[in-house]
């Protein structure tokens, strides 16, 4: 006799209350799970696959921690937080489903819950509001631009169809207004952009890296999921081995740098390539994008790990690496910096696709203004 299906809306396992359907999160991240909040304070995320569960249990704990990776890694389970899980999770129907089987169809979907204990959801709420206001005093003196929303499409149009030649030909002309329209109908459009990056000419590479970001600052504010997705396949490119990361590295920086609201969270695992020769510059450049509006992004990773690049053989390294730490007001080489402003070694590097020359001397200069005058300002 075959078992009786019975459905039934998933629970919150510490309180018992109905959990609504989980979302998408404001901020995308590299291993993104949809999230929700119980009114107990718990909070939880789905696999739909149930094959995902360790990462599951990281993005969780992690959102439990208002998205502070330090102070999640030194929470113990049970000590500091209790979990819970509810198995048998079918996220179309958002039921679940006791026979593990929906009309023919496998149902083997967890969604994974964490509740911090009082006092440590308190000292994570103290934490938050300490990193708040420093952010907010570090980008003090940024210049951030409107978020503009994309106006709603008529649905009743024809869509449009992305092809090679038409994204190559709106990329020449610079036509963000027709790409970003391309985007909205078909989400093929940033990956043919994202092939264009395989340019031999380098100045061609810079351009189209800009065009990106711009494309995808605009896209963001209507569809995040397909520009996150973008990112993923940036860094992807960017660990393989087998091929040349041309332009990706640059490409994240002004995607992140545009909006990084949303894509904030990427600018951490751009460090996992500081590694390789032949993108630590790349990253650099990428670091200072972003620092330049958001550095409190830049200070909430291991960036201490880039103080000895300021003695870096490579003058490009040096410069790039003095002018990065004076967009953090990093006071904590203040001295070394100091040494660096009779480094008069030239080098070249990229701004809005255009090659500029500067002197290691001129840059760390400028980082030490920014860390004294940070200094008179507190």
């Amino acid at each position: 006799m075959n078992k009786p299906r019975i459905t039934t809306p998933p629970w919150c396992p510490f309180c018992g209350q109905k959990v609504g359907r989980a979302t998408d999160a404001i901020e995308r991240k590299m291993h993104e799970f949809k999230v929700g909040r119980c009114p107990c304070g718990a909070v939880y995320s789905c696999d739909p696959t149930g094959h995902n569960i360790g990462s599951a249990i990281v993005e969780t704990l992690v959102l439990a921690c208002d998205n502070n990776w330090d102070f999640a890694w030194d929470l113990l389970p049970e000590e500091d937080y209790l979990t819970g899980r509810v198995e048998d999770y079918d996220e179309l129907t958002h039921q679940v489903v006791n026979t593990r089987n929906m009309d023919g169809r496998p149902v083997r979907g967890v969604l994974y819950f964490v509740r911090l204990h009082t006092a440590i959801s308190e000292i994570s709420r103290r934490v938050k509001e300490k990193k708040t206001t420093q952010a907010s005093q570090l980008t003090a003196g940024a210049e951030l631009g409107p978020i503009v929303m994309e106006p709603v499409l008529d649905p009743r149009r024809k869509k449009l169809k992305a092809t090679k030649q038409d994204v190559k030909r709106y990329a020449e002309l610079g036509d963000i207004d027709a790409l970003v329209a391309l985007s909205l109908d078909d989400k093929k459009t940033l990956r043919l952009l994202q092939r264009l990056l395989y340019e031999p000419d380098e100045q061609q590479r810079w351009r189209i890296a800009q065009i990106i970001g711009q494309v995808c600052a605009r896209v963001a504010s209507r569809e995040p999921g397909q520009v996150a997705e973008l990112l993923h396949r940036l860094f992807e490119a960017c660990s393989d081995s087998a091929a040349t990361p041309w332009g990706m590295v640059e490409t994240i920086g002004e995607v992140i740098s545009r909006r990084p609201d949303i894509f904030g969270a990427f600018t951490r695992h751009l460090l996992n390539y500081m590694g390789d020769n032949s993108t630590q510059s790349q990253v650099i450049w990428s670091l200072s994008k972003i620092a330049g509006l958001r550095p409190d992004l830049i200070r909430e990773t291991p960036f201490y790990n880039l103080f000895h690049f300021m003695s870096h053989p490579d003058p490009a390294m040096r410069g790039q690496v003095a002018r990065l730490l004076g967009l953090i007001n990093a006071t904590e080489v203040a001295n070394q910096l100091i040494a660096l402003t009779d480094d008069m070694a030239e080098f070249s590097i990229w701004e809005d696709a255009e090659c500029i020359n500067y002197t290691v001397s001129i840059l760390a200069r400028e980082a030490v203004a920014r860390i004294q005058e940070g200094e008179v300002q507190k």
